[in-house]
């Protein structure tokens, strides 16, 4: 069917894509458009803002955790409702696992989806020497896809001159350029923490972006790249599910999701997500019933199984800690055998005691032994694949699955239930506590590398409702 899409990208970090696609997105919404929004690697922060300041939809695209044709796959399926898909990648364009692959790159994105790229360049000390580094980018793959460049912290005077070099030199469009705006700047904060004075803020400083934008950068002519992408195909989403589901997908349907209910916990300290993994839940069977275990007294009613995600636990430990009721009604049901995932924030959560950003130790719900601590740096970062070192809940021993690390606190029973490799390097360790009903540990598990994972979590809910 026909998609159109665009992918802003950039030379490298810090080069302004993040607010540039922010800003732009709101200017095409402001223009009546139906938008979908991805964004290119692991980061479940960025698709959260989009999502809850901008009111656009958005998902992950990574093809490290996906492969081609499933990332093509979920692609199309989220993208399909909308008359405009906006991507915007990662790091720079063609960096990719290890750094010194094209794997999970802007650009191998971009590939997979036959996507037109618009390079957001940072101008900063630049003029003529952007035309070199233009060349450059084009010139690195046999098919860049760079369709046409955005030229930031520059005046329009200067993009004007360099508008007719870049295109007799790289034989692509200058489509606008963006002024300093530091009134409009995104605090590194604010993208996975906001609270509802700083969503206010934040949607007004977006806003004043957008009527920036519509005035220096040419709207009609990123539409008509974004348009010019060509029809787009996919396989259908059932079939990446685990054998007997496709066979049973009548089967499946039938068992009502109202019988098999999972709670999520979601709110201020519980948010990082990768929607994908709550859709293949909600694919397998089951309802995701969300609760907050900062304001909620008690979990949810008739609950076959608990999520509990990552997120800000520890800025907000005295509030999770003093909401007793809720910490003793999930250990209770945890006792009791309830299956249950956590994964980084929710792992800490589980803990006997926590300690916040000042090192000060909390009570916590006391499923799990060990303090989880501040460490002040970041540990383990990136890109892991997870092999089972013993049959549990999840998988078999020797089975394998994707998966992200990014915190800032370690524990002192992290749990040897997986070994953690990490992609192109020898590096590895041993993470998650595991059994036969649970599995609680750092990594934030994709599902989609392996669907199985999450069938067979399905599966011990459904065994415990039994």
């Amino acid at each position: 069917m026909k998609i159109p899409r665009i992918m802003l990208a950039a030379p490298n970090s810090g080069s302004g894509k993040t607010l540039i696609t922010c800003g732009l997105l709101q200017a095409l919404k402001n223009k009546g458009r139906n938008l979908a929004s991805f964004k290119c690697g692991p980061d479940y922060i960025d698709p959260l803002f989009h999502t809850r300041v901008l009111g656009v939809p958005s998902r992950n695209l990574d093809t490290y955790f996906s492969g081609r044709e499933l990332t093509r796959t979920l692609f199309g399926t989220h993208a399909q409702q909308a008359d405009l898909a906006v991507m915007e990648g990662v790091m720079g364009f063609y960096d990719g696992v290890a750094g010194v692959t094209l794997t999970a790159s802007s650009w191998e994105l971009a590939d997979v989806t036959d996507t037109s790229v618009i390079l957001v360049v940072n101008m900063r000390g630049m003029s003529l020497s952007v035309a070199a580094l233009i060349q450059g980018f084009m010139q690195m793959q046999p098919e860049s896809h760079i369709g046409g460049v955005i030229l930031n912290q520059t005046s329009e005077f200067m993009c004007r001159q360099l508008e007719p070099v870049i295109k007799e030199r790289c034989g692509i469009p200058v489509l606008g350029f963006v002024p300093k705006v530091t009134e409009c700047v995104i605090e590194s904060r604010h993208l996975g923490l906001v609270t509802p004075a700083e969503l206010t803020d934040l949607q007004e400083r977006i806003e004043k972006l957008a009527e920036i934008l519509t005035d220096t950068l040419d709207l009609e002519a990123i539409i008509r790249l974004a348009e010019d992408a060509p029809d787009f195909t996919w396989t259908p989403l059932e079939q990446f599910l685990p054998r007997e589901y496709q066979e049973q997908s009548a089967q499946v349907k039938a068992l009502s999701a109202e019988t098999l209910r999972i709670g999520v916990a979601k709110d201020e300290a519980f948010c990082f997500y990768y929607e994908d993994n709550l859709d293949l839940l909600r694919m397998l069977g089951a309802e995701t019933v969300f609760f907050s275990p900062l304001h909620d007294q008690k979990l949810p009613e008739n609950l076959q199984g608990l999520l509990i995600g990552g997120g800000y636990p520890e800025l907000y430990a005295k509030q999770l800690s003093e909401n007793e009721s809720m910490r003793r009604d999930i250990r209770e049901k945890i006792t009791a055998g309830m299956p249950y995932l956590a994964e980084c924030g929710g792992f800490m959560y589980l803990h006997e005691s926590m300690e916040d950003m000042q090192t000060c130790r909390w009570p916590m719900a006391g499923v799990l032994k060990g303090n989880a601590y501040y460490t002040g740096k970041l540990g383990r970062f990136g890109y892991v694949e997870l092999t089972a070192k013993e049959d549990q809940m999840l998988c078999k021993n020797g089975e394998r699955i994707k998966a992200h690390e990014f915190h800032y606190f370690d524990s002192t029973e992290n749990g040897a239930a997986f070994y953690a490799t990490k992609p192109k390097r020898s590096r590895g360790w041993e993470c998650i506590q595991a059994g036969n009903v649970y599995a609680a540990g750092f990594p934030h598990l994709y599902y989609y590398s392996n669907p199985r994972f999450a069938a067979n979590f399905v599966e011990a809910c459904r065994r415990y409702d039994r």
